[in-house]
Parts: structure tokens; sequence; C-alpha cells
């Protein structure tokens, strides 16, 4: 069960500059109580991202507050996921409140003295989600020999939907009454299904291990279909080693890729280094899973929300020419197109 959060997402509460806060919205929405964003205040998240009802958008924490939260949510992480001075004032008035704090900024709140000297001493909880276990172990293989069927999301980039596909896909696979559960391996997968392991904050060294940790859980829980949540992009300048790490840790056997149309550049690097074409980002996963474990690309899923309707659908019909695969928005058009190759497989097995 979650608390009622109120999301701090100050200035930047947009579809791609608050990722935390806008997933957050989408799939724990009937948990939001309200969302703090002084530049937007007196609309509600609906007018913002087109969803989420009428959770309100205020201007401070003391107006949030009236809305009656029990947990603080940091919603955007600032560059490096360092904690700004005034959002340290506003955790420690906010667990004097009496709200828990839940963050995924790479600095941990629980090491922050004057944040949790405030937080014991109102007897509230700090959920720090980036925070990885003392016991991530190094890989050694262990995910080849799992009874479910574990399928990685995959990305031409980074933040083109790879935890959302995930996800979808799993719901959608539940819907057909298939046992399926999600690994995350990022903070906000982390807060939607209350466990995992954030990859991007483990020693290089040992990804694969966390990656492999993760599988093995996911089969303790007795899941048939394993979806693990990707991160980075082989091609991305600087997050290919995570996304390496988590397709040796994983062992899938088959991979989701999650790509963006129309973006032609990697996230954060301009025009320095332009994106592969689809077919052969397909192409470069196969490859880099065959090293150790064949695992095909079993669809696409597009992430097509900057798109109008007639636009979405064209690049759909242009990825399925392009690839001879499957393809679908999962939030926008469903995800049983992505679903039905993922059954096929475990069906043949």
């Amino acid at each position: 069960m979650h608390p009622r959060y109120l999301i701090l997402a100050e200035g930047r509460f947009q579809m791609y500059d608050a990722k935390t806060a806008v997933c957050a919205i989408r799939y724990l929405g009937s948990y939001v109580a309200a969302v703090i964003d002084s530049t937007s205040a007196g609309r509600t998240v609906q007018d913002v991202l087109g969803f989420g009802g009428d959770i309100p958008i205020v201007s401070n924490l003391e107006e949030g507050l009236a809305c009656e939260p029990e947990a603080l949510l940091i919603g955007i992480a600032p560059a490096g996921g360092r904690l700004p001075q005034e959002w340290q004032r506003l955790c420690v008035r906010a667990a004097q409140a009496g709200l828990h704090l839940y963050s995924g900024l790479h600095v941990s709140l629980s090491e922050d003295p004057v944040i949790a000297e405030a937080a014991a001493a109102a007897g509230t909880r700090i959920y720090d989600l980036r925070k990885v276990p003392d016991d991530v172990p190094v890989g050694t293989g262990a995910a080849c020999d799992v009874e479910p069927v574990v399928v990685l999301t995959v990305g031409s980039d980074c933040a083109v939907g790879k935890m959302t596909a995930a996800v979808e896909i799993v719901r959608e696979l539940e819907r057909q009454r298939v046992n399926a559960l999600m690994a995350p391996t990022g903070q906000t997968g982390i807060l939607i299904e209350g466990w995992g392991i954030a990859v991007d904050a483990v020693k290089s060294d040992f990804v694969a291990g966390a990656a492999e940790a993760l599988v093995l859980e996911g089969a303790a829980r007795g899941a048939d279909v394993l979806v693990v949540e990707g991160q980075g992009a082989l091609s991305h300048p600087a997050y290919s080693g995570v996304a390496l790490g988590l397709i040796h840790g994983s062992l899938p056997r088959g991979m989701i890729l999650c790509h963006e149309p129309g973006r032609l550049h990697h996230v954060g690097w301009g025009s320095t280094w332009g994106l592969p074409a689809l077919r052969e980002v397909v192409d470069m996963y196969e490859r880099a899973a065959a090293w150790l474990r064949p695992a095909p690309v079993l669809a696409i899923a597009l992430n097509t929300q900057r798109l109008g309707d007639e636009e979405a659908r064209g690049a759909i019909d242009l990825a399925q020419r392009e690839t001879s695969l499957p393809v679908a928005d999962p939030v926008r058009y469903g995800a049983a197109p992505l679903a039905r190759p993922i059954q096929e497989l475990l069906e043949s097995l």
C-alpha cells in the first residue's frame, strides 16, 4: 500500500523534465494528493500532462499540506542528482509536518544529517530509492538457469520509455492471465513496484550481478514471465555500459526495443552523435546478447507522445516495414502487440 504523495516538481513539471513525477501520476495516480510547482500552480495535472485528472498543482509545501498528503516525493532530478539547499530546507519542513520522505536522487536523504535529524525527531521515515544493497554480487551467469521467461526492455536512446513499456507489457500479460512481473532497475520503477535495484547507482563491476540478483528474486517470487526494466542504450556515448551490463546479467530470452520516432540524436549530446537506423539498432542488440546467449528482439515499443494520431500511426507502419517486427505504442494504443510474441515464446518452451 502506498501513502498519499505530495510530489515536488518545482519549475519542471513537464513530460520530459519530471519523469518520476509523471510516472507516479500515471501509475499511482490514486495515491497522489498534489504536485508542487509554482510555475503551474492553480492548474490541474490534467491541464499540464493531458492525463491524471483533477490532482491539484500548488505553489508550495504549505498549500500542499492542505491536501492531506502522507509523504513527500521528489519527482524531479537536478543535474548530477544533487540536493539543492532549498530542497534540503523543504525536506526538513516536510518531515517536521509529519511527512515521510521519498527520493530517487543519487545523494541519500538519510545521509544528510540535517534531514535525518528532522525525520528522526518527527518519527517519519526516509526512503532513498536509489540506495544500493550492500550485498550486490558479481555476475555468475545464474540467470541462464531460471524457469521464468526473461525479457529485457532495451532502447535506441535514453528516456524513450523502457520502464513504461515494461509496466504496460506486464499489465497486458496479466490481463491475458499470464503470471508476469517487472524487475525494476531504476528509482521510478522501484517506487511503483516496491522492490528492485537502481543499477545506475551500482559500481560498474557489479551491474551484471545486480541484474542477475533481480532475475533470481523474480524467479523466487514465482513469475512465469519476468520483464526486466532496461536502462541507457548500447550506442549512447555516456550510458552504454549499463545497457550492456543488464543484457549480460539478466541473460534474457528476448528483448523489446523502445524508440521515439523522430529523435535524431542521443539525449544530452546535441548533434555530435546521431542515432543509428532502427534496423541497425535491432541488429546491435541481438549481436551483443548473442555473445553470451542468443536473444531476439521480439517487438518494437514506440513512444509517440510528441506526435498527432495520424503521425503516430504512420510511425508505427514505418517501423514495421523497417524491422518486420510487431510495433505498438503501449500507452497510446495498448501493449497487446508487444505481449503477444512474449506469450508465444512462453508457450514454445
